[in-house]
């Protein structure tokens, strides 16, 4: 799959290291996925949440962290949505949140 915006992903752990092996690894086994559904996706992940028929969330580090993506399987593309920590998930609307909206601090 291909991941848009692995920018998003830099950035936060930029600003929080300790999820920079985790999204890593995260992102190093989407780029060689190639779902064709969300069944696929959590035959592997598990303990993702499907939101709506694209919005997906995963638990990052141990569910220290959540990343919400959108997957348009039959175009094989991740866009990178929203990453941050637990405690700011739960302030957010998963379904409706816009592209980009990292954690800066």
């Amino acid at each position: 799959m291909r991941v848009i915006a692995v920018r998003t992903l830099k950035m936060f752990w930029e600003q929080h290291p300790d999820a920079e092996g985790s999204l890593s690894a995260w992102y190093q086994e989407a780029i060689k996925a190639a779902w064709q559904n969300h069944g696929q996706m959590k035959a592997q992940y598990k303990s993702a949440s499907v939101i709506t028929a694209r919005r997906v969330v995963f638990n990052i580090k141990g569910n220290s962290y959540r990343l919400i993506v959108d997957i348009e399987y039959r175009l094989q593309i991740i866009f990178i949505v929203w990453v941050g920590n637990h405690l700011q998930y739960e302030k957010i609307n998963a379904k409706t949140i816009g592209y980009g909206k990292a954690d800066k601090k």
